[in-house]
């Protein structure tokens, strides 16, 4: 793995991925899905066009929820993932067995305190706790779905052992009013 990586971060997707989103994406060396992916076009806008990508499953993946002839793909997510970057260790859940923020900080801390970095979604609210060790991230939604104000995702860029991340918001797109549930065309 190369010293220097552009991570693109994001969960809560549900089916629907924002285009500028899947644009970051694409040219990115990693792409990481915290879980509630939706279906397997969303998978696919997300692969990196020369990197990897790695998902977990979240509490709305659910065979009900998935077409048929994908649950082989949604059967191989895992609940939780680790990889190893140059500088540490990256975990991503989903989150919904962590309860409230607070709690669930907490909680990851001390689940994972070798990693550098946990990853979560499930609450489609975005958080960069970097106030101890390791950081606790949440992309926010990175769909049409409570977005709250607008999709967003995650940028880490790693260079060597030293990170950086920042979460970047979209305004939600003309005609999909906020805080309404609209369904957008699947990618």
């Amino acid at each position: 793995m190369p010293d220097n990586l552009r991570v693109v971060i994001v969960s809560d997707t549900h089916g629907e991925l924002d285009e500028r989103i899947a644009r970051e994406a694409v040219a990115s060396d990693l792409v990481v899905h915290a879980g509630d992916v939706g279906s397997r076009e969303v998978l696919d806008a997300l692969q990196p066009r020369a990197g990897r990508l790695i998902a977990v499953r979240g509490n709305n993946d659910v065979r009900e929820k998935w077409h048929a002839g994908d649950w082989n793909l949604l059967d191989s997510l895992p609940w939780e993932t680790r990889v190893t970057l140059p500088g540490g260790d990256l975990v991503v859940v989903h989150g919904h067995h962590y309860g409230n923020p607070g709690r669930c900080h907490a909680r990851m801390r001390r689940d994972f305190s070798d990693a550098r970095l946990v990853v979560y979604g499930h609450s489609h609210r975005e958080c960069a706790d970097r106030l101890g060790s390791p950081w606790i991230l949440n992309p926010g939604a990175a769909g049409r779905v409570r977005t709250f104000g607008g999709p967003s995702f995650s940028l880490l860029m790693v260079r060597g052992s030293r990170w950086q991340v920042e979460t970047r918001r979209f305004p939600l797109l003309q005609g999909t009013p906020a805080g309404k549930r609209r369904r957008a065309a699947r990618v």
